[in-house]
């Protein structure tokens, strides 16, 4: 990955909608050499695609929640499979150390966090935090 490569991600990082004479401009190339570099850091995994920010609160869930989850003895798959059936939930880590998943879910009230926390505790024990405010929110490693 060269210096025009990173211009190219962190334009397409401030806005990846951008069009394509746009972001030609802000790599300093033509329109089809900057096709050619998008479709390269495509074929290198680089690049996985682009997506959509959506405001949760805008939408009702006014609530989120980050929870520590460790399945009880041999519930570790259906625990997995509960949370991934679980809408609410919109990303979630398998990790080491005590708990086995870190989980991020949005709702719209704490009955609804208690209703789903309900079905997990009858295989896993729980541990529950609510986010206050985001001090980061997600982005890309450095590039």
């Amino acid at each position: 990955m060269d210096e025009i490569d990173r211009k190219i991600l962190q334009a397409l990082v401030q806005d990846a909608r951008m069009p394509l004479k746009q972001l030609a401009e802000a790599a300093g190339l033509s329109g089809p050499a900057t096709s050619d570099r998008l479709r390269r850091l495509e074929q290198r995994g680089i690049l996985r695609g682009s997506t959509i920010d959506i405001d949760p609160a805008a939408l009702g869930y006014g609530l989120e929640a980050v929870v520590r989850i460790r399945p009880m003895p041999g519930q570790l798959h259906l625990v997995q499979q509960m949370i991934q059936e679980t809408p609410e939930v919109v990303e979630c880590d398998k990790i080491t150390g005590d708990d086995c998943f870190v989980a991020r879910l949005f709702v719209r009230s704490l009955n609804d966090i208690d209703g789903i926390l309900d079905r997990i505790a009858e295989r896993a024990s729980t541990s529950t935090s609510l986010v206050k405010a985001k001090v980061i929110s997600r982005r890309p490693p450095a590039f």
